[in-house]
């Protein structure tokens, strides 16, 4: 049985939710979704500055376990 479809932006949009619930994430930080054969993950990036903010890190290994959960969830449309 195959998993529901989500666009890019909507799962980068659940994650961002997410994030706000359980982080104080510092602004700055973009999301994108890297696919890999059928599989996908979110990627995090950020400039120098955001990157040495307090709470950075943390954000980015729950941006990861995130990632994980709403990819066993949802395949990315296109």
């Amino acid at each position: 049985m195959s998993k529901p479809a989500r666009t890019e932006a909507e799962l980068i949009a659940m994650a961002r939710a997410e994030l706000k619930v359980h982080a104080d994430c510092p602004d700055g930080m973009t999301i994108s979704i890297l696919r890999d054969g059928e599989g996908w993950e979110f990627r995090a990036k950020a400039d120098q500055t955001t990157v040495d903010k307090p709470g950075y890190p943390e954000c980015v290994a729950l941006l990861v376990q995130i990632g994980d959960h709403l990819s066993k969830q949802y395949d990315v449309k296109g």
